[in-house]
């Protein structure tokens, strides 16, 4: 017979990670009885229980537990506290670090420095941290994997592995081979310096000179670009025989004769973007190779489209810039037209006084018209191939005033005005629209380089920050993201902001 209320289980002695179950028994005497679940000091609904039957009051959660009942006789009342249940079901937090680390052959590593342990419950675990250190070969190489493991006192584990990287001891000659690298870099740099002040001395002093009669010797330079030009020649010829590549070298046509005047097709441009992208290759190998490591696949492919795609940057560099001049020198052509249609002379002769008045881009261009006239091709035609050739909105309206004149007469200078006036007008214009604009767009500029710069300078501060996002797979997945993400927004703000006149 039970002369006490109580309980099978009036408190823990440790932390437990299970759940705690805890049955109450009352007295005979006992007609009802009611309990209450305190956690953490904070105290549930009662739940009454009408009848004199045992109870199991279960906990499962993280936490501090304590049981209050109050039990009703026929005569009286009596309050019942139990002791403290405590759970704790929360793995402890441990923090190794960067997941990969390397060490050279032969030196030793401290394994718990940098090691951070805690858990909510227990404190500071550190010296509670295990690790395998004791077990691991460091003096070969490869890649050890050093395995941390820290439990709690309710025995709750968590274990993280850490992947050292023991290479060879080759500092020394890997400091020479950097020290004659850079010397020889300094070597180059300074030899094409001089090269460019011996070319410029020349161009200075040439007028002032006699030339000989035959000189069909070529500089060390002039033959290394020879024979560059003859590799292109032949990779192209290669290239050419491949149908995608004769489709995708189409979109180089607009630069033939503009980056690069040795160019004659433009299978030729492609064939250099795949020289760049070998000698892009050549060097991230080269780099490799004087660290003694081997190249994975992601660093075969990045370095080869990095030295694709950088020539484009160039090209596109080099094709705007002669747009940009080319437009800047046509109001100046039409106005020196103008003038001679004003003194009296044909449009050939306006033509031909073009290619004396002007230089860049515009001279060339009306060359190439005075020499197609000179040929035999009528103004017409030959203003047309203008057109088709430099593909601007002005060369249009003025091809179509030409041919308008040709056939149905007119005064040609007023025709000229009008388009110098409108011109003119369209160039201003233009310019109030870039100093309008000019704030804006330095800030998106800013907004694209700064990831890029905060890359850079992380890596710069901890080279190993970005290693998990290469050699995990979910790392490589949220890099993918991250790219795919950069580019769309970059598309969308150059849409955003391009501004069309």
């Amino acid at each position: 017979m039970n002369n006490q209320s109580g309980f099978d289980l009036f408190e823990t002695s440790t932390p437990t990670n299970e759940d705690v179950h805890v049955i109450f028994t009352p007295t005979l005497d006992v007609v009802k009885y009611q309990y209450q679940i305190i956690k953490e000091g904070q105290a549930s609904e009662p739940i009454p229980v009408n009848t004199n039957r045992p109870v199991t009051i279960t906990m499962t959660d993280t936490g501090n537990y304590q049981i209050r009942i109050v039990t009703y006789t026929h005569t009286a009342s009596q309050e019942i506290l139990s002791g403290v249940y405590e759970i704790d079901k929360e793995a402890p937090k441990l923090d190794v670090g960067e997941p990969i680390i390397q060490m050279i052959q032969g030196s030793t590593l401290k394994p718990l420095e940098g090691i951070k342990a805690h858990d909510e419950q227990d404190g500071d675990l550190l010296k509670q941290v295990v690790t395998n250190y004791e077990d691991l070969d460091f003096t070969t190489l490869g890649i050890k994997d050093l395995v941390y493991t820290v439990s709690d006192s309710a025995g709750n584990t968590v274990t993280k592995t850490v992947h050292v990287q023991v290479l060879e001891n080759n500092q020394n000659i890997l400091l020479a081979t950097q020290i004659g690298i850079f010397i020889i870099l300094l070597g180059i740099l300074w030899s094409l310096l001089y090269y460019r002040r011996s070319v410029r001395l020349e161009k200075r002093i040439s007028k002032y000179a006699l030339e000989p009669l035959h000189d069909n010797s070529l500089s060390v330079l002039d033959n290394m670009e020879r024979r560059y030009d003859s590799i292109n020649h032949v990779i192209g010829n290669i290239l050419n025989k491949s149908v995608f590549c004769q489709r995708f070298a189409k979109r180089y046509e607009k630069y033939l004769g503009i980056i690069n005047k040795k160019y004659k097709r433009s299978m030729d441009i492609l064939a250099n973007k795949v020289i760049m992208g070998f000698i892009f290759l050549g060097i991230a190998i080269f780099s490799k190779t004087i660290q003694y490591q081997v190249l994975y696949i992601y660093e075969w492919i990045f370095p080869f489209l990095i030295g694709f795609i950088v020539p484009d940057l160039i090209y596109r560099y080099k094709y705007r810039a002669y747009r940009s001049r080319l437009e800047n020198d046509l109001l100046q052509a039409i106005i020196v037209m103008n003038n001679a249609f004003k003194s009296g002379r044909s449009i050939t002769q306006a033509i031909d006084l073009v290619t004396h008045e002007l230089d860049g881009p515009i001279s060339e261009e009306f060359k190439k018209m005075h020499l197609e006239i000179s040929f035999g091709l009528s103004i017409d035609v030959v203003f047309k191939r203008f057109a088709e050739r430099i593909q601007l909105e002005e060369i249009t309206y003025l091809t179509a005033s030409l041919s308008i004149l040709n056939k149905t007469g007119g005064n040609i200078i007023k025709v000229f005005s009008s388009i110098e006036k409108s011109l003119f007008n369209k160039k201003k214009l233009k310019l109030e629209l870039l100093s309008l604009t000019g704030s804006s767009k330095i800030i998106v500029i800013a907004l694209f380089l700064v990831p890029i710069l905060f890359i850079v300078f992380v890596s710069i501060l901890n080279p190993m920050y970005f290693v998990p996002l290469y050699t995990t797979p979910i790392g490589i997945v949220l890099m993918i993201i991250m790219i795919v993400m950069y580019l769309v927004y970059i598309y969308f703000v150059r849409k955003i902001m391009k501004v069309r006149m």
